[in-house]
């Protein structure tokens, strides 16, 4: 058993985004995936992206936003909406709602996603 206490929850922000690392590779031995609980501002944005070598699935939690696509599409994105983007995918996210945007990510194989975000907390 390996128990995560919410005190090894390392938060990493951008502008208007936290993201908070739940179970990732600094603080679980887990090989198989990273959880993430996503924080948008009302107005905030997570570009558009791909992860070479992993899948993402997110579980909209509270709020609503856009996903943006590859080819510049979108998609509206609601609470209690789940999607899965495949390795190579292109996705991001706008909160272009009145409310914060919450979503859970989880992430196959695992990323340490220190890479993408300016600030680190504990």
């Amino acid at each position: 058993m390996e128990f995560i206490s919410s005190n090894d929850v390392v938060e990493l922000s951008n502008p208007g985004v936290v993201s908070r690392q739940l179970l990732n590779p600094e603080n679980s031995s887990s090989k198989r995936v990273t959880i993430t609980e996503v924080h948008l501002e009302v107005g905030a944005c997570q570009p558009r992206h791909t992860h070479e070598a992993s899948e993402q699935i997110w579980y909209a939690i509270k709020g609503m936003g856009k996903l943006l696509l590859a080819d510049d599409t979108e998609k509206e994105f609601v609470a209690g909406d789940i999607v899965r983007f495949a390795d190579k995918d292109v996705h991001g996210l706008l909160n272009d709602g009145n409310e914060e945007f919450i979503y859970v990510s989880v992430t196959a194989p695992p990323i340490n996603f220190g890479y993408a975000y300016k600030e680190k907390n504990n």
